[in-house]
C-alpha cells in the first residue's frame, strides 16, 4: 500500500506542471489554424493489452474509450470531421476469438452512439465506411440504426472505417462506374477525379488535412490511399490507449507549422 503510494509521488508532483503546458498548447493551437479534418489509425491496442498482462479485447475496449476522448478535443478545437481506421478487410485474419469480440464492442459502441446525448446535442453525424456487407448481421444493423438517427446533423462528421481497405473503396468506386456507363448514365470522358469522388464510400468527403497513426509503426496500411494525397503524416509512438490530448495538441501545432503547397 505504503509503495504503490510512493511510486505514483513523482507523477502527482508532476502533474500541475503537465496542465500547465497542456493549457498552454490548447491556447496557441487554438489561435492557429485548426484543421478541417482529422484521421487516425487507432493501432497499438493489442501490443498495449499484451504489455499490461491483459486479453487482446482489454486493449480494444480501452481504445474505444480513448476515441470517446478525442472526439472531445476535436469539439474543443473545432475540427468538424474524424475519420478512423476500425477494422480493415485484412483484420478478419486474425483469430475467430478476437474478431467475435471486436464485431461484439462495435455492436455495443454503435448502440451507445444512437443514445449518447452528446451526439444528438452537438449534432454528430456518424457514417461507416467499408463493406458493410462482410459484417455480421448483427453488427451491420446497428451501425445502419446508427447513420439513420443521426443522418440530419451537421455540425460534426465521425467517419468509422469497418471492413474498410483503401483499395477495396476504389475496387469498388471503379465496379460503380463500370455499371453505369454500361447503363449509360455517365461517359468515358466525364470520369475525372470529381466523379471517382462521388463512387467512393461517403461521397464528396473532403480530405484529411491530418493523418495520425500511433503504435510506432510509420504505414498507412491501406487507408484512405485516394483522400490522402496531400495529408500531412504523423507517426505518434505510444499505443493508441496511451495517446494523450498534449500528444494530440502537439501534432496539431506542429501542422500549423508546416507550409502545404500542394504541388506547386
Amino acid at each position: 500500500m505504503i509503495s504503490r503510494l510512493i511510486s505514483h509521488v513523482p507523477h502527482l508532483l508532476l502533474r500541475p506542471v503537465y496542465n500547465l503546458y497542456e493549457d498552454y498548447l490548447l491556447e496557441r493551437v487554438k489561435s492557429g489554424k485548426v484543421p478541417r479534418h482529422v484521421a487516425i489509425i487507432m493501432d497499438g491496442n493489442r501490443r498495449w493489452a499484451r504489455k499490461m498482462e491483459k486479453p487482446p479485447w482489454y486493449g480494444h475496449l480501452f481504445g474505444s474509450r480513448k476515441l470517446e476522448e478525442i472526439l472531445e478535443w476535436c469539439r474543443e478545437l473545432d475540427i468538424r470531421t474524424l475519420t478512423v481506421y476500425a477494422f480493415s478487410t485484412e483484420n478478419f485474419r486474425r483469430s475467430e476469438e478476437e474478431v467475435n469480440s471486436l464485431m461484439n464492442l462495435f455492436e455495443e459502441k454503435f448502440r451507445e452512439l444512437i443514445k449518447d446525448e452528446r451526439v444528438h446535442k452537438y449534432g454528430i453525424r456518424v457514417n461507416v465506411l467499408g463493406r458493410k456487407e462482410l459484417l455480421p448481421d448483427n453488427v451491420r444493423k446497428a451501425a445502419e440504426e446508427a447513420e439513420r438517427a443521426t443522418r440530419k446533423y451537421r455540425n460534426y462528421v465521425l467517419n468509422i472505417a469497418l471492413a474498410y481497405g483503401g483499395r477495396s473503396e476504389i475496387v469498388d468506386a471503379v465496379r460503380n462506374i463500370l455499371k453505369d456507363a454500361l447503363a449509360g448514365r455517365i461517359k468515358p470522358e466525364d470520369v475525372d477525379e470529381d466523379l471517382i469522388r462521388e463512387y467512393l464510400y461517403y461521397p464528396n468527403m473532403p480530405d484529411p488535412d491530418v493523418v495520425i497513426r500511433t503504435g510506432g509503426e510509420v504505414r498507412i496500411s491501406n487507408f484512405l490511399l485516394y483522400q490522402i494525397a496531400y495529408s500531412e503524416l504523423f507517426f505518434a509512438d505510444v499505443y493508441f490507449p496511451e495517446f494523450r490530448k498534449i500528444d494530440f495538441l502537439r501534432i496539431i501545432r506542429e501542422y500549423q507549422k508546416r507550409q502545404r503547397r500542394f504541388g506547386r
